[in-house]
């Protein structure tokens, strides 16, 4: 098969990979070793597909798509792209890649995964030549008890920033590991809308938190304003009962709920009145 059918063929394929599944997403596998690619394949096998193909390709096939949206998606093409295609809700996919990533060193040449920080406290490094590699790319030192203390938290890279040299030896000699080897996933697109990483990357607890907050200041506003809801309308019965209650205890109706009440209530008074 010549050069130009094979190219046809391979778009015609992405097309209806992408269009039979739902949720449609792009990876960046630069720099993904081959191993662990197969092991992430292995532990996807019944959640997501992964579909290697060239750039130009994968952009033809987002094209010729008939999705709603997904052209859009080619912008997200970066690195060494590839197409992940599942069912599974993409914030849940998400999570599952970020949690199945690895710690790594970090190389000349790497690009930030996120903002790189380097926190304040002793390196256990002696003084030396570190002292002045550690100023080079900006971090504060003094020597303290002996060895190189750092004096704040400092970053040193922020997220997309390509890495020094520089940074990338002094890294190493703190032992820190900055990169995060895995399938790194850019956007994923769903029902005709693309979540990029920013929208994935949810903080569950402040997420919860915000959700729980947001719900008792509906319930407060419903109850304020009489609005009846399934939620409100137990609390609006019950605080109507106690409302009827203590309206019936002050001015001495009779009535089932409260006799018992205001016959003890009468009971204690008379006491009172024949002990004064």
């Amino acid at each position: 098969m010549r050069g130009r059918e094979r190219k046809i063929k391979e778009i015609e394929e992405l097309v209806s990979l992408i269009d039979s599944y739902p949720v449609v997403g792009v990876v960046n596998l630069y720099k993904m070793p081959s191993a662990q690619l197969q092991e992430i394949r292995k532990i996807l096998k019944n959640e997501a597909k992964i579909r290697m193909s060239k750039k130009t390709l994968l952009k033809f096939a987002f094209e010729k798509s008939k999705k709603r949206g997904i052209k859009k998606l080619k912008e997200f093409l970066r690195g060494q792209p590839a197409l992940i295609l599942t069912k599974t809700n993409p914030f849940k996919l998400f999570k599952f890649l970020n949690e199945n990533k690895t710690s790594a060193p970090a190389k000349a040449g790497d690009i930030a995964p996120e903002d790189i920080i380097v926190r304040e406290g002793d390196t256990g490094l002696p003084p030396g030549p570190a002292i002045s590699q550690l100023g080079e790319v900006g971090i504060p030192t003094k020597v303290q008890d002996g060895k190189i203390y750092i004096i704040k938290d400092t970053k040193v890279a922020s997220e997309g920033e390509e890495i020094s040299p520089q940074l990338a030896n002094v890294l190493n000699i703190l032992g820190l590991k900055p990169m995060k080897i895995g399938l790194d996933l850019i956007a994923i697109y769903e029902n005709g809308i693309i979540f990029d990483k920013d929208v994935l990357k949810i903080d569950e607890e402040e997420f919860l938190n915000r959700l729980t907050s947001c719900i008792t200041v509906g319930i407060h506003l419903s109850l304020e304003c009489s609005y009846i809801t399934p939620i409100t309308a137990p609390l609006m019965i019950r605080e109507a009962y106690l409302k009827a209650r203590t309206l019936a205890m002050e001015t001495g109706i009779y009535v089932k709920d409260v006799i018992e009440d205001l016959i003890l209530k009468a009971y204690l008074e008379g006491e009172i009145l024949k002990n004064t």
